[in-house]
């Protein structure tokens, strides 16, 4: 439990499942390290951009809700993502804006009623030490988070930060998502495509899958058409963010943020990364279906992305 100090925040209740994340640990995946972070990283970078603070500062994520927080210091906020019916002393909070705090006032996050993550950013960050050069929360592996040991926030738990003052700002309607609406994942082929099976990324891109309730911030399993790769598997090696491999049973899985580092299964390709952004904000049981993008164009897209938020 970190020192409460003059400025910060305090946990009354930690919800369903509250964590601190930045956008990753990068550098340490030799080590075995998951590079973790935000799952959702629109919806971060959006709360740290409506108050002006560095990309990566740390937020929480705040998954399915629960979670009840006291000021104890008067400044900035913003929530992204998820509607979690947001309360500050009972007044509700619509998400995608910035409202400020002042000592004493408490807010409370209901169930979500879009979506699965929130984000609460503050003005300037929360003040934590890094671990291995990031503040994730990597429940795994025991790392990262408030005290370093890679747990969830708890009640009593503080999270120091500054005063701070600002404008009000909200995310224009233009950038809001749709948690709700039909959502198509744009896949890479991978170099072992072929190899796996002719056809198989066809026989992908062709068929609904849902979403198991078996799904996390390691990896989305899906349920649906059975995918038969010709190899049983492949020699282990490296992981990468929205990785499509398929299992003995034939199911797909798309890793995600606290992905193990390598992996034996034969792969299929990758979603584009923005698209599995938008995977963890659905909640199970949700159709996904997929198509083919190039390469070059998915390159594009995501350098355009990162520029518009200064990564």
């Amino acid at each position: 439990m970190a020192r409460e100090t003059a400025a910060g925040i305090r946990v009354i209740n930690p919800g369903v499942l509250t964590l601190v994340q930045d956008l990753g640990r990068f550098g340490y995946q030799h080590l075995g390290l998951s590079p973790g972070g935000a799952a959702d990283e629109h919806a971060f970078l959006w709360a740290n951009r409506l108050l002006g603070n560095p990309p990566g500062s740390a937020q929480l994520e705040i998954c399915l809700g629960g979670l009840q927080l006291q000021a104890k210091v008067a400044t900035r906020m913003a929530i992204t993502g998820a509607d979690l019916q947001a309360t500050l002393n009972g007044r509700v909070l619509a998400p995608w804006q910035t409202f400020a705090v002042t000592p004493g006032d408490r807010l409370h996050f209901g169930h979500p009623r879009g979506g699965v993550r929130g984000y609460l950013a503050v003005q300037g960050g929360f003040d934590i030490a890094p671990t291995f050069g990031s503040v994730s929360t990597v429940m795994r592996e025991q790392i990262g988070g408030l005290d370093g040991w890679g747990r969830p926030l708890a009640k009593g738990d503080f999270l120091p930060c500054a005063e701070g003052t600002g404008p009000s700002l909200r995310v224009p309607w233009r950038y809001l998502p749709d948690y709700q609406r039909p959502l198509v994942l744009r896949v890479i082929a991978s170099d072992q495509s072929e190899a796996v099976g002719a056809g198989l990324l066809e026989k992908l891109c062709q068929s609904d899958y849902q979403i198991s309730a078996q799904s996390d911030r390691m990896g989305v399993r899906l349920s649906g058409e059975a995918l038969r790769p010709q190899q049983g598997g492949i020699v282990s090696e490296g992981l990468g963010f929205g990785t499509v491999q398929i299992p003995p049973d034939g199911q797909p899985i798309i890793m995600l943020k606290d992905r193990q580092t390598i992996g034996g299964y034969p792969k299929l390709g990758t979603v584009f990364p923005l698209d599995a952004f938008a995977l963890s904000q659905r909640q199970p049981h949700t159709t996904v279906t997929f198509e083919p993008i190039a390469l070059h164009d998915a390159q594009g897209r995501l350098a355009r992305f990162y520029r518009f938020f200064g990564v």
